[in-house]
């Protein structure tokens, strides 16, 4: 699955199929290539809310269902994968993230597509405010 498909796709609640709201981002822990939270839109007036992962019931093509929680206890930082700069451990730019792939059972990223090519998940090394860094793939590192 696509993180621009699951962009705007409507969160449910199971059961009454109560509409929680749209997700807005997910967001991912870049060093073990994962998927972490579900970041929803409530509307202009209401906070968004958080929701980890492991917390979805089903993920389909056309709607998210999750079980009721507690809140967004322990939630980490949100930093956006989509549209961030691409740089090597050396700092070399590799170009802007488009899109990325995963597998919605698992929340594994598979791979991250950029304007550079496709990056495997094994590549990434973190994601933090100014870009994704990944490993440069290369044995030896020019100086």
């Amino acid at each position: 699955m696509l993180f621009s498909r699951v962009r705007g796709l409507p969160v449910l609640t199971p059961g009454d199929a109560e509409r929680l709201g749209v997700v807005r981002a997910l967001t991912v822990d870049a060093a073990h290539g994962r998927v972490t939270h579900v970041r929803i839109g409530r509307g202009r007036l209401r906070r968004e809310a958080v929701v980890a992962w492991g917390a979805l019931r089903a993920v389909g093509p056309d709607m998210l269902i999750v079980r009721p929680s507690g809140g967004p206890a322990g939630a980490p930082p949100h930093r956006d994968l989509l549209g961030s700069r691409v740089l090597t451990e050396c700092g070399e730019e590799r170009g802007t993230v488009l899109d990325a792939a995963f597998d919605p059972l698992t929340a594994r990223i598979g791979t991250v597509l950029t304007t550079s090519g496709e990056l495997p998940a094994g590549r990434l090394l973190g994601l933090g405010d100014h870009a994704l860094v990944i490993r440069t793939g290369h044995a030896h590192h020019r100086v």
